[in-house]
């Protein structure tokens, strides 16, 4: 019988593997970075209300830690915004090649917030991520806004993952998921309201973008996001951040799948891109032998 801990895993490689899903979806999506992200957020609190009425959770919390939830909500609001942002001026490929140093982030981000030891050999790798990077941003000059935005996405991720693995030792994933989302609702409804962008255009969706939007915010938010939430009472952080990193892997073959000539990149790319993931792949076998080892 599966442990927790390994049943959380194989849960999680679930949950990456529809997250691949997820770049494809934001490509077919027309809509633009900002309404997407809102409808998406939207939807999903929608569905995951469902579920608590159904199940009858109690979600009474702390103002304080309301508001803690509120805030994690605006920091995965922006990394939505911006990944979805990087697919729509480049394309699937880079953007997800770019969210891969997620991990590296952490391995920082970490230390900084909860005063844990820098570990020198992730320093090592993370130069060997920037020259990965290095080579994309070289033979991928046309994409430049979008390896910026991607990158950005892959800070907000990791930062979301810092903060929101103490919330997921105390409190319900399902509870945590809906405040956060509607986090980020209300933070981008305030945005869109005083920059005047909810209008008749705004609402106007085709019945084929109202598909991928369903199916974005149900399986690929509201399910997703709960799950990933719950495994992180029984996974760290920095296992999470690098499971996720496998998330480029089944996107980008994903995408080549669908979108075959559009996302075929040059040689140069894919090098960088190798670099990033064998390096990131390398140093979580590294900690994976030292804590067992340990």
């Amino acid at each position: 019988m599966l442990n927790d801990n390994l049943r959380s895993y194989l849960h999680l490689h679930l949950i990456v593997f529809i997250w691949g899903f997820t770049a494809v979806l934001g490509a077919l999506i027309s809509l633009d970075a900002l309404p997407l992200v809102w409808f998406r957020m939207l939807l999903a609190v929608g569905f995951i209300l469902i579920f608590v009425v159904y199940k009858k959770i109690p979600m009474k919390v702390p103002p304080r830690v309301l508001l803690g939830f509120l805030l994690a909500g605006l920091i995965i609001a922006l990394h939505w915004f911006t990944f979805f942002k990087a697919i729509k001026v480049s394309n699937v490929s880079v953007t997800l090649a770019c969210l891969s140093t997620g991990a590296f982030f952490t391995s920082f981000l970490e230390p900084l917030l909860y005063g844990k030891r820098i570990i020198w050999y992730e320093v090592i790798f993370g130069l060997i991520v920037v020259f990965g990077l290095y080579i994309i941003f070289n033979v991928e000059t046309n994409y430049t806004y979008g390896i910026c935005l991607a990158l950005t996405s892959a800070f907000l991720s990791a930062l979301f993952s810092v903060v929101n693995s103490k919330f997921a030792k105390v409190y319900n994933a399902t509870v945590i998921s809906f405040y956060e989302l509607l986090g980020g609702v209300i933070f981008f409804s305030v945005f869109l309201f005083f920059t005047n962008s909810f209008n008749v255009v705004f609402f106007k969706i085709s019945a084929a973008n109202w598909l991928y939007l369903g199916i974005l915010s149900s399986i690929c938010t509201a399910y997703a996001f709960i799950v990933s939430v719950k495994v992180m009472e029984f996974l760290s952080p920095y296992t999470v951040m690098l499971t996720i990193n496998l998330e480029p892997i089944y996107g980008i073959i994903l995408a080549v799948i669908v979108f075959q000539e559009k996302e075929k990149m040059s040689t140069g790319f894919y090098i960088g891109a190798i670099i990033i993931l064998l390096t990131v792949i390398l140093n979580g076998v590294l900690k994976f032998y030292k804590n067992e080892k340990g």
